[in-house]
């Protein structure tokens, strides 16, 4: 079955507010077998009459967001009923519903407001506990062809009740044809994503039974599966094998995530020293539910002072090798460890640019340490030609791999 979603609304095209509907449409119809094949926007106004007729020639289920409050850009019922050749009818529950929630906050009951209670014919109201609009679901006809309509609220907090509670029922019973199928999802750091499609994807895509998809982000790819539950089990074993130990999960979880449930799991501490990534590094893993159990400190030491009197780093080296270097980075660590009797540390320094490069020391050089309590400490030199902010991801992204590296 075709779904389409229709989001009415002027702030969504200003950008006044994120639309964020599509997601949580799709991650709410997945289960059920369906899918968002498009999602359309289009400002409050006539738009909207002509965006729907568009909708009822190719879908099967619209799910159509906003315009039912009670102003004169509220038009979706209108358009409905106008599409559909049917009138609009005062509903008497609704009126009173809403008359109960004016006198219920103390608001003056304005004549407006009832244009929320007009429902067009053959429609069956979704009730919303958490406004004054009603939802409406008006079934598939043949003639006029319309598909299945529902017209839910925009704001989420309305409509992601109303479509868990009312809409979800409806769906079950029209999507009952449905092939089962399941989503995979494979995070892998290290590889990019071509580098992923050619390991594995490319002979997955020539079998014909898959869905075959990728989502990249800095150092980080997703590889998608989607197909039934015995092909995706038969097709494991090769993802699993083509990409090695750059997987670390199929649960969705990011990366830091990992590191923190690792470390919980282990009993271990980690500390930080970060000079380039200003931090970056402890946000990323304090973010994570739990990391009071792992981490203890975070050393942010900018400059030359600060790795100095903050970690002990000595002077001679800052002269003899800058504070980009190897020799730097391994005793920002080792001064990590020391001062936070953690198990592990991990330290930056680098050059994020866009200035302060060199032929020797080129924008984007950085070296990644991590001191480990009883073995030598490591060091790495790595290179990330970008922006500050995608240098700092990418930095922090290879220090907690290397990280995930020394726990596994």
């Amino acid at each position: 079955m075709t779904v389409e979603v229709l989001n009415t609304g002027t702030e969504l095209l200003l950008g006044e507010v994120v639309n964020t509907h599509a997601a949580w449409f799709g991650k709410q119809l997945f289960p059920l077998g369906l899918r968002v094949s498009r999602q359309t926007t289009v400002p409050d106004g006539g738009a909207i009459r002509e965006a729907l007729s568009e909708c009822f020639e190719r879908a099967d289920i619209v799910l159509m967001t906003g315009g039912l409050g009670p102003t004169t850009d509220d038009i979706t019922r209108e358009a409905v009923a106008g599409l559909l050749g049917i009138e609009l009818v005062a509903d008497d529950a609704v009126r009173r519903k809403i008359e109960a929630m004016v006198a219920e906050r103390g608001h003056t009951m304005r004549e407006r407001m009832l244009r929320q209670a007009m429902v067009p014919e053959g429609a069956v109201v979704l009730p919303n506990d958490n406004g004054s609009a009603p939802g409406l679901y008006l079934p598939m006809r043949s003639s006029p062809r319309s598909p299945h309509l529902f017209l839910l609220p925009g704001p989420p907090r309305e409509l992601q009740p109303m479509f868990t509670e009312s809409v979800l029922p409806v769906l079950r019973q029209l999507s009952g044809g449905q092939p089962a199928r399941e989503c995979r999802v494979y995070r892998i750091v290290g590889l990019g994503e071509s580098a992923v499609e050619e390991s594995v994807g490319l002979s997955l895509e020539k079998r014909g039974d898959l869905e075959v998809g990728y989502c990249a982000r800095p150092n980080e790819v997703d590889l998608r599966l989607i197909g039934t539950r015995e092909i995706l089990d038969e097709v494991e074993p090769l993802v699993l094998n083509a990409v090695g130990s750059h997987l670390f999960s199929q649960k969705g979880e990011n990366l830091e995530e990992w590191v923190v449930a690792r470390l919980r799991k282990l009993g271990r501490k980690i500390a930080t020293a970060e000079s380039c990534s200003g931090g970056l590094l402890a946000h990323r893993l304090t973010n994570v539910p739990g990391a009071s159990e792992v981490f203890t400190h975070g050393f942010v030491t900018y400059a030359n002072e600060a790795k100095i009197s903050g970690l002990g780093v000595p002077s001679s080296t800052l002269a003899m090798h800058g504070a980009v270097s190897e020799p730097v980075a391994m005793a920002m660590a080792d001064g990590a460890l020391e001062k936070s009797g953690a198990d592990y540390a991990l330290s930056l320094t680098g050059i994020a640019g866009p200035g302060g490069g060199s032929d020797d020391k080129p924008v984007g050089l950085v070296f990644i340490a991590i001191a480990r309590r009883g073995k030598p400490t490591l060091c790495k030199r790595f290179r990330f030609p970008r922006d500050r902010e995608t240098f700092k991801q990418l930095a922090t992204q290879t220090a907690l791999d290397m990280l995930r590296h020394e726990l596994i």
